[in-house]
């Protein structure tokens, strides 16, 4: 199978979607990559690196859309990405169809795109593995940025995570306890911090508060904790995330309003929309924006800014997804991948999500019913 490799706009996006370890092993199972010239340069993956495992530099992205059946890329499919594709390519990205122009998801129906999105793919027991590695990446970076976001220079409240002898520590307000809170957590409960964390499943509380032997206060997602606890908040982590859907805003302006000034919200939701009514997205050159005297930081991608480690734990959870397409075939592998085929978007023209087709207004069709 020939597979490309685009490169991403460093400005936005510094990971790569394959390591060269990641290449060596696709060429090795018999297909031609075509990676595009520099697109490791971010994640310091150079040309030479990956043409030493077979990979084969091409120098424009227009060669990649057009010699290969397999395109690989980080970021969401933008209106002119989807004019360049090829009739019935596959696509292998972070789709976030549930928050996309609705002529990029136009152009995929039309052009019968089979779009798969990273952050849907399942595993065997139903998780998530390849979004997990970025979620994970971004919980701990969350609680960095924080601090850096606190400092006096950044126009943040001026204190440190852990506080000081006789003085007490920062709160730090975490909404989920998936992954990404869950790695906030750590780094926070690491760094000294008091820690709240709310969800709506109390199984998920008592899991993080067993794990972190009961040093984080928890309490149920409503809207009565969620002012309380935002009340006394130095830093917030929005962390929810309801798979292939927009997320919800829970925390509203009018909370955001009584916020203590210098505090600061991430929302690592943004790329689903965000779960914070005033969060609008920001980029990696320009991460911040001050609101209500609140700081708020609404990167996307937030784990491009540790480009060379996703870029590992990508490979480390896509590259299985990839040796099974390029061994079996688009269709057998999602027929007999079922968490494989649930990363499937559109197929062959139709929507395959229902919610994805709620929010477009169209019909949506289920992947099972339209392959062999």
């Amino acid at each position: 199978m020939n597979i490309g490799i685009l490169k991403e706009d460093p400005s936005h996006e510094r990971r790569v979607v394959l390591t060269p370890a990641g290449v060596q092993a696709l060429v090795g199972a018999g297909n031609q990559v075509f990676v595009e010239r520099d697109a490791g340069n971010a994640s310091r993956f150079s040309n030479e690196d990956y043409a030493a495992v077979g990979g084969q530099i091409v120098y424009t992205s227009d060669e990649v859309f057009g010699r290969s059946e397999l395109l690989l890329k980080i970021s969401p499919p933008t209106d002119t990405d989807c004019q360049r594709l090829l009739e019935r390519q596959t696509l292998f990205t972070f789709l976030h169809l549930a928050v996309a122009r609705t002529k990029v998801m136009d152009q995929l129906l039309r052009k019968r795109i089979t779009a798969v999105g990273f952050e849907l793919i399942e595993d065997a027991h139903g998780d998530l593995p390849i979004l997990q590695v970025m979620s994970e990446i971004a919980g701990q970076m969350s609680i960095q940025i924080a601090a850096r976001f606190l400092e006096s220079s950044n126009n943040g409240r001026g204190i440190v995570l852990g506080g000081i002898t006789g003085v007490p520590p920062a709160t730090v307000v975490i909404i989920g306890a998936g992954t990404v809170g869950a790695a906030a957590a750590r780094m926070a409960l690491g760094a000294g911090a008091e820690i709240i964390v709310l969800d709506i499943e109390l199984s998920r509380l008592r899991s993080l508060e067993q794990r972190f032997n009961y040093g984080v206060i928890t309490a149920v997602t409503n809207e009565y904790n969620l002012r309380k606890a935002l009340q006394f908040a130095d830093v917030v982590i929005g962390a929810v995330l309801i798979k292939g859907e927009r997320a919800p805003h829970l925390v509203t302006e009018a909370m955001v309003q009584k916020m203590k000034p210098g505090s600061i919200i991430i929302d690592v939701s943004i790329d689903q929309g965000g779960c914070v009514a005033t969060s609008r997205p920001t980029t990696i050159e320009n991460p911040t924006y001050l609101l209500h005297d609140v700081i708020h930081y609404c990167v996307p991608n937030i784990a491009a800014n540790v480009a060379r480690t996703a870029t590992y734990g990508l490979t480390n959870a896509l590259l299985p997804s990839l040796l099974e397409i390029t061994k079996k075939g688009v269709g057998p592998a999602l027929q007999e991948n079922a968490g494989l085929g649930r990363g499937v978007c559109t197929f062959d023209g139709e929507c395959t999500k229902e919610a994805i087709a709620r929010r477009f207004e169209m019909p949506s069709r289920l992947l099972d019913t339209m392959l062999p």
